[in-house]
């Protein structure tokens, strides 16, 4: 079993940056393939971005790319998203997703999700 808790969200002018974290435990973090995915009211969950086990790989949605960064420290079991020049439109829950296959995770079907946190841009 594997938990994963988010932080870092929060209200944001248009232009500005937040950079999320996600914390897992109770498993060996460096074996999973990790990712980021965002869902806005009244839209579907949405893949964002996703890291390969060994921080190697990285995958971007092309509707964030130049603009986040995915990232993860295996000694703090963390995985980070610095998003910059952000716009109303990145508004949304973003959560945090783990799996053993990278393909996995960024198809969505990731075995292990958080909860969430929310991330506001305001115009």
């Amino acid at each position: 079993q594997v938990q994963l808790v988010e932080s870092g969200g929060g209200l944001v002018q248009a232009g500005g940056s937040l950079r999320l974290s996600c914390v897992a435990s109770g498993r060996t973090f460096s074996n999973y393939n990790m990712g980021w995915f965002r869902q806005a009211p009244g839209k579907e969950r949405e893949f964002v971005a996703a890291i390969s086990s060994s921080g190697g790989a990285t995958y971007y949605a092309d509707s964030v790319k130049g603009r986040f960064t995915i990232s993860r420290g295996n000694a703090k079991n963390t995985v980070y998203l610095q998003m910059n020049s952000l716009k109303p439109e990145d508004t949304a829950v973003y959560y945090c997703a783990a799996d053993w296959t990278p393909s996995t995770v960024v198809a969505g079907a990731a075995h292990y999700w958080g909860q969430g946190t929310q991330v506001t841009v305001s115009s």
